[in-house]
């Protein structure tokens, strides 16, 4: 026979097992949704994603493979580098530097007119200062020569230099002699 005690318990909802006392309601689950759902992609997500892959594709790789881009900006730099180069050299010595262009390269010398008879050397020494562009990269319209006096001021300018795929064109300013 029950106590009342017990059927107290039992009337408000709670069950009485041994020392401890713990509601007769079920526990609510949480709705979750099954692992397995939570993996992968959704198509559409799959689809934007080789759709993005394949527009990169499209523009990025033919840059890849042309190499005369890679290598007119490089001769470009080169030739800016050189004219660059050929001011200072001209200012720090004192003396004329003549700068001669050829369809595909520069040759720098120096002297003490304008004539300018002697091979200027590369900055590490050794060979003559003259830069050959690789094949099939030239200038558009083969430059004046000119030289820099020993203020830097260049005797042909302002001068523009372009060169075939490059995408800058070179500037010799006119009283500065500025190389840009």
């Amino acid at each position: 026979m029950r106590s009342t005690f017990e059927m107290q318990f039992k009337a408000s909802g709670f069950r009485f097992n041994g020392n401890r006392q713990s509601p007769n309601i079920q526990p609510k689950t949480v709705n979750r949704k099954p692992a397995n759902s939570l993996r992968g992609f959704t198509l559409i997500e799959l689809v934007m994603v080789i759709l993005i892959a394949a527009i990169i594709a499209v523009v990025a790789i033919p840059r890849f493979f042309d190499v005369d881009v890679f290598n007119s900006r490089g001769f470009s730099d080169q030739v800016q580098a050189s004219l660059r180069y050929a001011q200072k050299v001209a200012i720090a010595q004192h003396r004329f530097v003549c700068v001669s262009f050829a369809s595909n390269n520069i040759t720098l010398t120096i002297g003490a007119t304008t004539a300018c008879g002697t091979a200027l050397a590369f900055p590490s020494g050794g060979e003559t200062y003259s830069i050959t562009a690789p094949s099939d990269i030239v200038f558009s319209a083969t430059p004046n020569d000119f030289y820099f006096d020993a203020l830097g001021k260049p005797s042909y300018a302002p001068q523009t230099i372009n060169i075939i795929g490059a995408p800058n064109s070179i500037t010799i300013e006119a009283e500065t002699g500025y190389v840009h």
